[in-house]
């Protein structure tokens, strides 16, 4: 999420590259003559825990079917760049960046599963905020304006009759970690943040609590949608050139992938230990916070119709969060 302006400009600087070596791409379908090099990328945060177990495997030489290499990087900047290039194949980003380099890129990118799901919170020092109808004439810290956590909260608060102008006062910052200081510093500050943040924040003060949680919300507005979506944090995409040379190491990338982030939701304190061992953010934070991470594997039909109600709303709100125009059915990959 950070820094879409300048991961915009790289997409379209290199989408020419990338579509062009799609275009290329031979003999669709083809079965792999062997192990193949698997060149894929995480962003710290939570997208991130489902594969670590994966990851450490792969590190430790523990598998063999294919030679899996994982990348750690900060942001989505140099993700995007080395997608384009050609020299990552698989990467966990967030939902509307996939679909905007599956659109600059003419179809060169496509979704191969969701990982994460919804984990932003409102949270608070006080006990003023049960639902969101509590926010009105309140003032609410959120960080990345213009970017998919204020299509989020909008589409949340005004789906609830709050007008985002005249009702309430949204106080935008930088960072989470400038959210996580107003609340330290505030004894009456709300807050919009996502986890590992809200963890960070409650262990420097004990009094921060969960005041609602926006997945639920979402999910409560949803269900009455002709076309309901999830509130979706965290994708898997590869390069489609990839998938068409390489199917057998995509599916066994899916099921490894499905059996970490498995093993990280029933295996907390083991997996937060390995948060902390590739610096992903501190053990004790990941003990805490992967419990409300969501993380989740989703793939085909189900992947489909849960991201595609997602990237409606943010549709709706600003066709640009996308990439212009709603991906089709070729941006979901099917096994």
């Amino acid at each position: 999420m950070k820094k879409m302006l300048s991961i915009a400009c790289a997409v379209l600087l290199c989408a020419g590259m990338l579509s062009a070596c799609a275009a290329e791409s031979s003999n669709p379908g083809a079965a792999d003559s062997g192990p193949v090099s698997v060149n894929v990328a995480m962003i710290k945060g939570p997208s991130s825990i489902g594969m670590i177990k994966f990851a450490d495997e792969a590190d430790s030489g523990a598998i063999t079917t294919n030679d899996y290499s994982f990348e750690i990087f900060p942001n989505a900047d140099e993700v995007v760049a080395r997608i384009v290039q050609g020299s990552i194949d698989i990467a966990a980003v967030p939902p509307n960046l996939g679909a905007v380099l599956y659109n600059n890129t003419h179809g060169a990118v496509k979704i191969i599963a969701i990982g994460t799901l919804g984990v932003v919170y409102i949270v608070e020092r006080g006990e003023t905020i049960d639902s969101i109808e509590d926010l009105r004439g309140k003032t609410i810290y959120s960080a990345f304006k213009g970017k998919s956590p204020e299509y989020d909260l909008n589409y949340i608060l005004e789906a609830n009759g709050i007008d985002t102008e005249k009702d309430l006062h949204i106080e935008w910052k930088s960072e989470h970690t400038e959210c996580v200081a107003a609340l330290a510093t505030n004894d009456e500050a709300i807050a919009v943040l996502p986890q590992p943040f809200v963890t960070i924040a409650q262990m420097q003060n004990e009094d921060i609590r969960i005041a609602v949680d926006l997945n639920n919300e979402w999910e409560k507005l949803q269900g009455e949608s002709e076309n309901p979506g999830a509130m979706v944090t965290g994708v898997i995409i590869a390069r489609t050139e990839f998938i068409q040379q390489n199917p057998g190491a995509v599916a066994d990338f899916l099921d490894r992938c499905k059996a970490s982030i498995e093993y990280a939701a029933g295996n907390v304190n083991e997996t937060a230990e390995l948060v902390g061992k590739y610096d992903i953010f501190p053990a004790a934070v990941a003990q805490r916070a992967i419990p409300f991470c969501n993380i989740a594997f989703v793939e085909g039909s189900e992947m489909r119709e849960k991201l595609s109600g997602y990237l409606g709303v943010l549709f709706e709100q600003n066709p640009q969060s996308v990439g212009g125009v709603l991906p089709g059915d070729e941006f979901y990959f099917t096994r």
